[in-house]
């Protein structure tokens, strides 16, 4: 069951404290970080309340695609180092092991804020306007300039998806290196010719109008074949070739079996937009 049940504008959505839900066209969800006067840092709340957001969106069948902004002039400055310095310099325990095991729970509960968006079936979109953080847990991202990790910085080695999705996502591994290691602010024009985002705006109001308009495209198709595009995506990114091909089988054996097919056909024969048809929820 969804826990928003009004659309929120000028701050959070209760229950969240961080996060303003809202719903701008028929089946697209926004999710935008709301913390602006603090440029939208992640606090304790923030990684969890990502997490229980999109696994209540994960279970709606009226949402087909999600957008995610943040508020104010910045989609965020990272990690509210004030705020989490107790969990993360001082984690519990009497001696080393412990403190450690302690420190890994702290890691792979952040590291799900972001693995989360990556499993929920529905299309998600990223907003990186003027960013100085980047998680890599996303499919398609609009931006004007960010910087793709900060972590070493502070200190620190990025510990919740950079290192490990940002290769996959960058052609050039000597690229991702430098990034990595440096810390330098990326620009919108480096970002979109590397790969790493597929449009560039010249401001933050035309990147949210394009957003939506491609997400009104995505949610007005077939959710069976939308959800079944980004699984099979994500599956085939980690896996051989073969071993795609074997889990795509496998899942359309299933996904095939569907009226959408159909309707969709019949549109394309009539010249129509799938837009045009009245998909099942699923």
């Amino acid at each position: 069951m969804k826990v928003w049940l009004t659309m929120s504008s000028s701050g959070p959505t209760p229950p969240f404290t961080t996060l303003s839900i809202s719903h701008p066209k028929e089946s697209i969800t926004h999710v935008e970080l709301h913390r602006p006067e603090k440029r939208n840092a992640m606090n304790k709340a923030f990684w969890s309340e990502m997490v229980d957001c999109f696994n209540q969106i994960s279970g709606d069948p009226d949402c087909r695609v999600v957008v995610v902004s943040g508020a104010g002039k910045i989609f965020t400055a990272g990690i509210d180092l004030m705020d989490m310095a107790s969990d993360v310099l001082q984690p519990e325990g009497d001696d080393t092991a412990r403190i450690s095991w302690n420190m890994r729970k702290i890691i792979t509960k952040y590291q799900e804020t972001f693995t989360v968006i990556e499993r929920t079936p529905t299309s998600s979109h990223i907003l990186n306007h003027i960013s100085l953080s980047y998680s890599g847990a996303l499919h398609i991202v609009k931006c004007l300039s960010f910087m793709p990790s900060q972590e070493v910085d502070i200190g620190l080695a990025a510990d919740v998806g950079t290192l490990q999705r940002l290769p996959k996502v960058i052609g050039s591994r000597s690229l991702v290196n430098e990034l990595a290691l440096t810390a330098r602010r990326m620009y919108a024009d480096e970002a979109k010719s590397s790969g790493l985002v597929s449009r560039v705006f010249a401001d933050k109001e035309a990147m949210m109008a394009g957003a939506l308009e491609m997400a009104g495209e995505i949610a007005g198709r077939s959710p069976v074949a939308v959800q079944g595009t980004k699984v099979n995506l994500i599956y085939s990114r980690d896996h051989s070739v073969a071993e795609g091909l074997d889990y795509m089988a496998t899942w359309n054996m299933a996904m095939l079996q569907t009226q959408d097919v159909m309707k969709s056909a019949q549109a394309s024969m009539e010249k129509k937009s799938p837009k045009t048809v009245a998909f099942s929820k699923l």
